[in-house]
């Protein structure tokens, strides 16, 4: 019976040994859980700042094109403007050339 009772205890100390091991592993696994959590809420803020700097970087964007597109228009009615005082003063030069040129004439 004393060998039943030492069998007995070696697979009593090695179902202990085993235990132990498996609750080893498992606060092993849990501070790798643990340190993956941290690092996935860090990312999440990351994540939260960044969309919230790119939707104020996109504002700013459509608010400065629209500033630029005002400024486009803004140039061509210049250009537009600016050309028909040219073609207006390229009339009136000649024009007054003519006149200059008809009075001469007549003298």
């Amino acid at each position: 019976m004393s060998q039943q009772g030492a069998a007995l205890q070696n697979f009593n100390n090695e179902l202990v040994k085993c235990v132990e091991d498996l609750c080893s592993k498992r606060d092993d696994l849990h501070k790798q859980i643990l340190q993956e959590e941290d690092e996935k809420h860090k990312i999440e803020n990351e994540i939260r700042t960044l969309s919230d700097r790119l939707a104020k970087i996109n504002e700013n964007l459509a608010k400065k094109m629209g500033v630029r597109n005002e400024l486009d228009k803004t140039i061509a009615e210049t250009e537009t403007a600016y050309m028909k005082i040219l073609e207006t003063s390229q009339t009136l030069l000649n024009s007054v050339k003519g006149t200059i040129t008809q009075s001469q004439t007549n003298e």
